[in-house]
């Protein structure tokens, strides 16, 4: 009698561990369960946002594409972790009609009719939508969910893009300076516009174009400096000698 109570002692307590155990474990996998559609949440929730960006920049249909394609995708997973959610079933739909409603063959938007925006904030907004839409095309480009060629393409056209609005909010800047007859920060301005434009890989009409127009604005601002500073010379020696005359000028008698 006192051995069959040992055992089922030993068998309730290893009972307890096993489901001890197994409710561990079912804690856990649905902990990680969360974790993870937290982060396909913010997944699909970045892209939205990019896509939204994408509104205001001049980006290719292929652009459009691989957004679309990666909101699905997520809504995907996420339902494979949660198969009940009726939302999701439903976002999925509408995801997979703009995918298939997306035509890549339509020619890409240039740079050139771009404007820029009119203040710094705005300004900041753009370029962190291009920065963010960069980011995302080398993530799906490094999952094998971009064509090469297209991510090439797509990452050069955003990056010629990105130095446009670099150097045109350069020249902005050195321009509102020459108007406030700042001439040396004008100069410093625009000399990092055509840094910008050196360091490009891609030499294009634009590039060359800028380049020429602002070595021309440099040298009328190194030859306004120069004539500024002699100016500053004559009218010190104008002054010393004043100084000077005064001085040494006869003392009047009263």
């Amino acid at each position: 009698m006192f051995t069959i109570i040992i055992i089922l002692i030993v068998a309730l307590i290893i009972i307890a561990i096993v489901i001890n155990a197994i409710q561990q474990h079912r804690e856990q996998v649905e902990a990680e369960k969360r974790a993870e559609h937290a982060k396909l949440k913010t997944i699909v929730d970045e892209t939205e946002d990019a896509l939204m960006a994408a509104a205001h920049i001049p980006v290719s249909q292929h652009m459009i594409l691989v957004l679309n394609k990666r909101i699905l995708n997520g809504l995907k997973e996420m339902l494979e972790l949660n198969p009940k959610a009726k939302d999701l079933k439903q976002r999925i739909k509408d995801a997979e009609e703009r995918v298939k409603s997306i035509d890549t063959n339509q020619p890409p938007p240039g740079n050139e009719n771009f404007s820029l925006p009119d203040n710094d904030k705005q300004i900041i907004v753009l370029i962190q939508g291009i920065k963010k839409l960069r980011t995302i095309l080398r993530s799906e480009n490094a999952k094998g969910k971009v064509d090469t060629q297209v991510f090439l393409a797509e990452d050069k056209r955003m990056a010629r893009l990105q130095l446009k609005i670099n150097v045109e909010t350069l020249v902005k800047r050195g321009r509102s300076a020459i108007k406030s007859d700042m001439l040396g920060s004008a100069r410093q301005y625009f000399e990092k516009a055509i840094a910008a434009l050196n360091a490009s890989s891609e030499q294009d009409e634009y590039t060359v174009a800028r380049k020429q127009e602002l070595e021309q604005n440099l040298e009328t601002i190194q030859n306004n400096l120069r004539n500024a500073n002699a100016q500053d010379r004559a009218r010190k020696r104008e002054e010393e000698r004043d100084e000077l005359d005064e001085l040494f000028a006869p003392k009047k008698k009263w």
